[in-house]
């Protein structure tokens, strides 16, 4: 692609260094083509032209990555590393995150599309944060001592222990939607509590993460502790979730695939955590400040494109309220400029692929021919690239589509709702998921009290996609198992081992 296209900024020197360099697996610190010599295309979404193949890894690489791991947990320096020389790695990662941040962003931008004001503010700060903040972590890795009072050895005395140690070999398998920052997630976490890893980026989105590996390698982290791999779910992510060498596989995406890993998983009953879909609520009260609500509740839908697995994609309004709230977000949604993610001005860049678009754009289909109504938007934005345009729906039900499944898409489904009362309770909380869920209040009372009764994993009040390294992120019900980040995403990775010991 020529980065000075109209309308695009340039891309740095670096950045067309990078894409022109055949894009390989790292196995056991090596960067090496699929051992079937395959490769396969990275579109920008944008225009749908390539730019970049990488390898089209399937089993046999598989088997090398995980024996690459294997092979550096058991026997490697890094389990046996200090956690204060681990911490300094991690904190060297995110350093470099930091330093090399305007390419990253414009990596990130073109791949996936999203505006590189965006990618700047957010994914590539974000990231860098993450790691500094796990870099702390390795340092308080603790066990505990426990007094016994054993009643069959009563004269007896004992010493008694918890050690915490790394689960072992971690499969990790990340979505498109926020590519970079999702590996770091994933990665930040593993690598400070001692584990090794394979990581599967997304085939819609490979190119970040290639970058952060080689950024890793440049912060010292040993052979074989990060294998990365490029490739299909059925040829690449199946045989990695179900290796017999792989002690835990971590997940972030659909709740659909997020079952197959289970089942994956389920014949040597490898540990699992899971990070999945939503269709989060998000609800507007007669009293809230609606300067607040408003861009906020556009925000929660638009943000990343709508693809975003917490995006407040149910909208429940109080009726004094409604039609303000809903002629506000719509004027909002009709002033976002749409274009290329690489252009400074975009706003909103293109779903990620021509999929994406054609599942969007059934979703729209839809939610007419059920009776919804579009206020704003409804259908694809141009006839190039994969844009669609920011759509609120009125009118809508239950019984739709477009209100029960996860669109993942800048689609809103607005609704009333007259009283805060058990009926409105059980509409929020009517989803197979529970990921996320917005208030928006002026009286910090109601919002504490619905904030205890809405089963989702996060609650934003008067505020929204609020994220930081430190609060923990996961869902209820059907959006997962597990939690990323904060104190919490360290279990997801070590083990508890009890040692009692005569004395």
């Amino acid at each position: 692609m020529d980065g000075n296209d109209s309308g695009l900024t340039s891309l740095s020197a670096t950045v067309r260094q990078f894409l022109s360099q055949p894009k390989k697996a790292l196995i056991n610190g090596k960067w090496q083509a699929a051992q079937a010599g395959q490769t396969f295309e990275v579109l920008n979404p944008a225009t749908g032209e390539v730019i970049a193949r990488v390898a089209d890894c399937q089993k046999a690489d598989v088997d090398q990555a995980v024996q690459a791991a294997r092979k550096a947990f058991d026997g490697g320096p890094w389990r046996r590393m200090s956690p204060a020389d681990r911490g300094k790695i991690l904190w060297k990662i995110g350093d470099l995150i930091q330093a090399n941040l305007e390419d990253l962003a414009q990596i990130e931008s073109l791949d996936n599309g999203k505006p590189i004001a965006v990618a700047r503010a957010a994914d590539v700060v974000l990231a860098a944060d993450l790691f500094r903040y796990m870099a702390g972590w390795a340092t308080k890795i603790e066990g505990e001592s426990i007094s016994l009072s054993v009643p069959y050895t009563p004269d007896a005395e004992y010493h008694a222990y918890t050690r915490k140690e790394p689960i072992g070999v971690v499969a990790q398998i990340i979505p498109w939607n926020f590519p970079l920052l999702m590996a770091a997630w994933k990665l930040g976490p593993v690598l400070a509590t001692g584990c090794t890893v394979v990581l599967k980026v997304a085939e819609e989105t490979p190119l970040s993460g290639l970058r952060l590996a080689e950024i890793c390698q440049e912060a010292g982290l040993p052979d074989g502790v990060l294998n990365l791999l490029t490739g299909f779910g059925e040829s690449c992510g199946a045989p990695l979730a179900a290796h017999p060498l792989v002690d835990k596989v971590a997940f972030t995406g659909s709740t659909e695939v997020g079952k197959l890993i289970v089942r994956a998983a389920a014949n040597d009953l490898k540990k699992v955590t899971l990070e999945l879909g939503g269709k989060s609520p998000n609800i507007i009260l007669n009293d809230a400040d609606l300067d607040i609500a408003i861009p906020g509740a556009a925000s929660a839908i638009f943000f990343n494109h709508g693809q975003t697995c917490c995006a407040g994609s149910r909208l429940f309004v109080q009726d004094k309220v409604y039609d303000k709230v809903v002629e506000g977000i719509s004027k909002i949604a009709q002033e976002i400029k749409i274009g290329p993610g690489l252009d400074p001005t975009t706003q909103m860049g293109p779903l990620v692929s021509q999929v994406q678009l054609d599942r969007v754009s059934s979703f729209l289909r839809s939610g007419e021919e059920q009776g919804a109504r579009a206020t704003c938007g409804g259908k694809r934005n141009g006839d190039k690239g994969y844009f669609v345009q920011p759509t609120v729906l009125v009118d809508t039900h239950e019984q739709m589509r477009v209100y029960q499944e996860e669109i993942f898409g800048p689609v809103l489904v607005a609704m009333p709702f007259k009283d805060v009362d058990d009926e409105l309770i059980r509409r929020a909380n009517d989803s197979v998921y529970g990921l996320a869920a917005g208030v928006f209040s002026s009286n910090l009372s109601s919002a504490h009290r619905l904030a205890a009764r809405l089963r989702a994993g996060t609650v934003w009040v008067n505020c929204y996609n609020i994220f930081d390294a430190a609060l923990p992120f996961g869902g209820y019900k059907q959006s997962g198992w597990g939690r990323e980040m904060g104190h919490e995403v360290l279990k997801n990775y070590l083990e508890t081992k009890s040692v009692c010991m005569s004395v």
